[in-house]
């Protein structure tokens, strides 16, 4: 989420940072901090740091040894508000700190000597859920107690009445599942001070609306809700209207798609699409990839083709087991594989800062859904490379979507420049990066 610290610790008083972590004031020894780039979308900071907001040194410890450096630019405008209670409405882009952005403010404000459910987190997916929760324990771990607990459908139900008899502070959750346990009467957020909502875009489609207007009814009057989103539909702006109280509005999308992204397209036929993918394998320095599919059967089939043209190939959709679903993305998470196959279910917040190329292997339908596709490469800050196969049927997709995002996408070239999307090539020298190659070859 943000850049590691790389000089000599020092001593602060009564706060011990980790070894890699870089005091304010101290210079960064030249070439320690590595040499890629970042885009401005989480570069463009105005200069604070972490601990200008008064956090708990128990918080900054955590913050620290996440290796996180500065607040994003996002981070920066969301964490004193919401330290302030008032409720906000945030337009950035995916990969750029979002979940910092309410997590620390968040987890500043529980309150260890009440233990009723203080922070609600609700998210679209089990698998964002899952990943925030973990992200929340990491924050936490250093506070003495905080409480955190992850509540998706797809589990079992007992499990999660049981644990919500003991205390538990926050609750990260997917709609259904909290839902259902609130009208149990066995999450009480009666007394719940706070509710974040990310990906609000999502949770306020249909397939969410009802459940979330259901939810706030359960809430006390005077919550405090934030809302995070990469784009901002007619829903969000009506909810905003009903439940929001004079928020403070946060509008960090200058441009829709992410800094830092080059994208691509190769005009193809249906047959020629396994073909054009063998060839971008072969010639792509790939860390890790995401290959998108519009369907789940065509996810299964995409994947038994990698897998029988030798490449490490793991496969996703929301068909599948949630065991089996965790299992794949925690797996994929350390490295185990080098791509994945799925369908938009993936498309959601999953952080994974190791995947520098994103393939759509089928192009999507809107810019909405392209936009969070292509969101999964260049991860707070890292470049990255997003390729579109394009089939006669969707070149009007592709001009309406270029059209809507103000944005271009490109013709493949015959070789492209590593420095767009590999780490390290980002601010090499062009003749640099011709004699790395030379060696490599």
């Amino acid at each position: 989420m943000a850049m590691a610290r790389t000089a000599n610790p020092a001593p602060m008083i009564g706060l011990n940072k980790p070894a890699n972590v870089q005091l304010r004031g101290q210079t960064k020894p030249a070439g320690l901090h590595g040499t890629a780039q970042q885009p401005s979308d989480v570069t463009s900071t105005k200069g604070n740091e972490f601990e200008d907001y008064c956090l708990k040194r128990e918080l900054l410890m955590g913050i620290f040894e996440m290796g996180w450096e500065k607040p994003s630019p996002i981070q920066e405008e969301s964490i004193p508000i919401a330290l302030s209670g008032r409720d906000i409405l945030a337009r950035a882009k995916n990969g750029t700190g979002k979940s910092g952005a309410y997590l620390i403010p968040m987890l500043e404000r529980i309150d260890l000597k009440k233990d009723h459910i203080q922070a609600l987190v609700i998210v679209p997916t089990r698998e964002l859920a899952l990943q925030v929760s973990q992200i929340s324990i990491q924050l936490s771990k250093h506070l003495g107690g905080v409480k955190v607990m992850a509540s998706t459908g797809g589990t079992n139900l007992r499990d999660d009445i049981m644990r919500l008899d003991e205390t538990v502070h926050v609750v990260i959750a997917t709609p259904g599942r909290i839902l259902d346990l609130i009208k149990k009467g066995v999450a009480k957020v009666d007394k719940t001070q706070m509710m974040v909502m990310d990906e609000a875009d999502k949770l306020l489609s249909q397939d969410f609306v009802v459940l979330i207007e259901d939810m706030i009814s359960f809430l006390p009057k005077d919550r405090q809700i934030l809302l995070y989103s990469a784009t901002f539909p007619i829903s969000v702006q009506t909810f905003m209207s009903n439940h929001l109280k004079k928020p403070y509005e946060i509008n960090l999308m200058e441009e829709l798609t992410l800094k830092g992204i080059t994208q691509y397209y190769a005009y193809v036929t249906e047959r020629q699409k396994v073909h054009c993918l063998n060839t971008l394998f072969s010639r792509l320095q790939i860390n890790q990839s995401i290959i998108f599919c519009n369907s789940t059967q065509r996810v299964e089939l995409l994947a038994k083709k990698i897998t029988q043209l030798g490449y490490s190939c793991f496969y996703i959709h929301a068909k599948m087991m949630q065991e089996y679903r965790n299992r794949v993305f925690h797996d994929f998470r350390n490295g185990l594989c080098r791509n994945l196959v799925c369908t938009d279910l993936f498309t959601r917040g999953i952080d994974i800062q190791a995947v520098n190329v994103v393939i759509n292997f089928d192009f999507p339908k809107s810019a909405e859904t392209y936009l969070h596709r292509i969101g999964r490469s260049g991860r707070f800050g890292h470049l990255g490379l997003a390729i579109n196969l394009i089939t006669s049927e969707d070149r009007y997709n592709l001009k309406t979507i270029e059209d809507q995002l103000g944005t271009d996408i490109k013709p493949i070239p015959s070789s492209i420049d590593k420095s767009l999307y590999v780490a390290e090539f980002h601010s090499v020298d062009p003749d640099d990066a011709k004699n790395k190659e030379l060696e490599a070859a």
